[in-house]
């Protein structure tokens, strides 16, 4: 088994005088000494060192009160979630799931080993109760894997992790009395990452000033490049959140597929198609397994808060335990089947595919000369025009399913618009990023609209149920007719919204 934590702390450089005073921070009544403990950790990457290049680290420590193995997963500066598992020889299969995004299958060994004396210190409010640990840490690093290759290194350094719960500014006013006692944070994001530039083989050569050399001209690939290659990364780092079941993980990696998969398409003048369209197939494969259970989460969701609106006189039977029955027999088994993509071979041959298109580029000859705000504007030009034939369709159609058909497929048209202009907002500038905005509000009211579409569907189905089984159909009657309310005010404020948005890029 493993737990997770999220960890918040800064780090310090500390100097010879130690850890400064740091009672009288607001909020802090004492500093508790708590003793020394002696930790002893081997890191492990692969032979290139995939892990330490994205920030995230994988050790076996032994000492203290957290032994075992932990793996930390970088979320924002200074900010990780940890996650443990029990002491072992190897490390332990499911934490080397979480990384399979990174390593692609590459065995972790060895890399590094951090032996610690470590000074620990409570900060305490008036009641005793937790609001910081600092540790004091004197560190001793050799590198390993590489027999005779680099040098031990020593340092010392200080780290202030906050409590769970503790006042998010406490680290901001501790922050504050270190500086103001001549304390500088550390230039290293982890021990590790120091470790490795500490012990890394040979001298860095002097070299001779050269001068300046000017940058080569931004180009139209340049910039789609940039947005694809973040998105890629973003695929990366959210893959072990979705395995943690981590909140709204699957959503954000649904939406980095999709971004991902609308810019390899609207830009086909820029990204030659023969290579960009299989990886296209490959993203809208994985966005339709991302989306199992998606739909059925919100339907579920939708429906529990549409109900806590319903007064109790017109609840009649069962009704919330009948739509949690349904909502689980619905969406059972989803998330162990999207981890069983993840650690397959067609997911790791996709990001491969992705990594390789974004080594090498397959670049048409507009992407390399073409002006960046010309081609790419075109692009734009071209997403938007086919979203307002979609909707001015749409419009024209009676209430109805098809009606409904043909907003679901204009809400899809919309996030592609979307998606270009955000990737052309570096050239474009206001004019890009003001499409941004007007493309989202209409996702997200046709989004709204769809998720009207698929409740009413839903509630159909759960009715039925429940007359087979006996049990009224009043509320679930109510329930369908506020969806169809909430539909009809949608697609009456639709045309305002659109004449708004019409003047296009």
């Amino acid at each position: 088994m493993a737990d997770t934590r999220r960890e918040i702390e800064r780090k310090y450089e500390s100097k010879d005088s130690g850890l400064p005073d740091l009672t009288g921070v607001p909020g802090v009544a004492a500093v508790v000494d708590k003793g020394v403990a002696h930790l002893d950790a081997t890191y492990y990457d692969t032979a290139d060192q995939r892990l330490a290049a994205a920030s995230v680290t994988l050790r076996r420590r032994t000492g203290g009160s957290d032994a075992g193995w932990h793996l930390k997963l970088p979320v924002a500066p200074g900010v990780r979630d940890e996650v443990h598992a029990p002491l072992s020889d190897r490390p332990p299969r499911r934490l080397v799931r979480l990384v399979r995004s990174r390593t692609r299958g590459a065995a972790l060994e060895p890399v590094a080993r951090l032996v610690t004396d470590r000074e620990v210190h409570d900060l305490v409010d008036d009641r005793g109760g937790v609001l910081a640990e600092v540790a004091v840490d004197a560190v001793c690093a050799e590198r390993l894997g590489e027999p005779g290759v680099g040098h031990p290194a020593q340092w010392s350094e200080i780290e202030v992790e906050a409590a769970d719960g503790a006042d998010p500014g406490l680290l901001d006013a501790i922050d504050k009395r270190m500086r103001k006692a001549g304390v500088r944070p550390s230039r290293s994001s982890s021990k590790l990452a120091h470790a490795l530039a500490r012990t890394a083989p040979g001298k860095p050569r002097e070299t001779r000033r050269r001068p300046p050399v000017a940058p080569a001209p931004v180009t139209a690939g340049d910039h789609v490049l940039a947005y694809a290659r973040a998105q890629r990364d973003a695929l990366v780092a959210l893959d072990p959140q979705v395995r943690l079941g981590l909140p709204d993980s699957v959503h954000r990696m649904r939406v980095a597929t999709r971004r991902l998969r609308g810019a390899l398409r609207s830009y086909r003048a820029v990204l030659d198609r023969a290579v960009t369209d299989p990886v296209g197939g490959e993203l809208k494969w994985l966005g339709a397994e991302l989306g199992v259970g998606r739909d059925q989460e919100v339907i579920g969701e939708r429906l529990s808060l549409a109900l806590d609106d319903v007064p109790r006189r017109l609840i009649a039977g069962p009704v919330r335990t009948r739509l949690r029955t349904w909502s689980h027999a619905r969406g059972g088994g989803s998330r162990r089947r999207l981890v069983a993509v993840l650690d397959g071979g067609r997911y790791l041959a996709l990001l491969a595919a992705l990594d390789d298109l974004l080594a090498e580029p397959p670049t048409r000859p507009r992407g390399r000369t073409g002006k960046p705000a010309k081609v790419m504007g075109k692009a734009v030009r071209k997403d938007f025009g086919r979203m307002a034939r979609l909707i001015e369709r749409a419009l024209a159609l009676p209430p109805g399913p098809d009606r409904d058909l043909a907003l679901h497929e204009a809400r899809k048209e919309a996030k592609r618009t979307r998606y270009s202009a955000e990737a052309a907002t570096p050239p474009l500038g206001d004019a890009a990023a003001a499409l941004v905005r007007s493309a989202k509000a209409l996702q997200n009211l046709l989004g709204d609209h769809q998720d009207s579409v698929m409740t009413r569907e839903a509630l159909r189905e759960v009715a039925r149920q429940a007359h087979a089984a006996g049990e009224s159909g009043f509320t679930y009657g109510v329930l369908y007719g506020r969806e169809e309310r909430r539909a009809a005010e949608i697609e009456a404020a639709l045309p305002t919204l659109w004449r708004a948005t019409r003047g296009g890029p």
